[in-house]
């Protein structure tokens, strides 16, 4: 695989596991914001499981970052068109997109340019 595909692949399922697990985390435990809003003490349950889970939203962050230039480059070097590349970035926003997104540019990118795939 070419390594710019290859990046490609592991930034899209990172940033999809990251925001699977920052969306179900404040679904477990009620908004974070509820938190810092609602004055939550320090010893309730909500706020010892949220407050350390916001580190997955700081990584998913720093990771949809990553994928955002990746992404870029990869529809530019294949030529895809702008709409394409937007479906792309808001893949990593919606909760299990990403997986669906990512899958259907694999198989895009073998049947279009296998040359970028073949290891």
């Amino acid at each position: 695989m070419s390594k710019l595909f290859t990046a490609y692949r592991v930034l899209a399922l990172t940033v999809g596991v990251l925001l699977l697990l920052g969306t179900l985390s404040v679904l477990l435990t009620g908004s974070l914001e509820s938190v810092t809003l609602y004055n939550v003490s320090t010893d309730s349950i909500a706020y010892k499981i949220g407050h350390p889970l916001e580190l997955i939203w700081i990584l998913h962050g720093w990771f949809y970052m990553a994928y955002l230039v990746v992404a870029f480059v990869l529809s530019r070097k294949v030529g895809w068109s702008l709409g394409f590349f937007l479906v792309m970035l808001l893949a990593g926003l919606v909760p299990v997109m990403m997986f669906v997104v990512e899958h259907y540019v694999s198989e895009k990118l073998k049947r279009e340019h296998p040359e970028l795939v073949a290891a």
